[in-house]
């Protein structure tokens, strides 16, 4: 059995990474921990390399608070007027990265933000929601649930396995 271990607490990114590892390694049995650990970096990134380097200190965290076979750190960000996550991925010293789809947000959001508010607490208030962030995020408001947050990261998820999927490139 696998034991991986995601950087997070949060619902929505746990069940994205157990429902991309049951889809690419189906034969395989799991168990995932979810460990919620510091980014290191504001509470919403602004930068796609703030974003990044908050990804890359929950992952050095989580290695450094339990053992797995894989680790797992999503950090959710802005570049610009969008929103997006990196995805990273550790198994045995090697690393899969992977940034997420990007989507656009509202201008009333972007004011918010500037103004402090963290992304999934703007969409409470743009929407009326309570922690969207821990359901189908700022995704599933905007695309009136075509996709969640969860299914986003999946596909990211997927990408960043590249290299454990075709070891022999890697």
């Amino acid at each position: 059995m696998w034991t991986i271990a995601v950087a997070s607490a949060n619902p929505a990114k746990i069940n994205a990474v157990k429902q991309c590892f049951q889809n690419n390694f189906p034969e395989q049995a799991i168990n995932i921990d979810g460990i919620a650990v510091p980014s290191g970096v504001a509470e919403q990134p602004m930068s796609s390399a703030e974003t990044l380097l908050g990804a890359q200190n929950r992952l050095l965290a989580l290695k450094q608070q339990v053992s797995a076979d894989y680790y797992v750190a999503i950090e959710a960000g802005l570049d610009n007027d969008m929103t997006f996550a990196w995805m990273l991925i550790e198994h045995n010293g090697k690393l899969g990265k992977a940034r997420s789809a990007s989507l656009m947000l509202p201008p009333k959001a972007l004011q918010l933000l500037a103004d402090g508010v963290e992304l999934g607490d703007a969409m409470d208030q743009l929407f009326g929601t309570t922690n969207i962030k821990q359901a189908g995020g700022a995704i599933g408001l905007l695309t009136h649930n075509q996709l969640s947050r969860a299914s986003v990261y999946q596909q990211a998820l997927t990408l960043a396995l590249i290299p454990f999927l075709n070891p022999q490139r890697f």
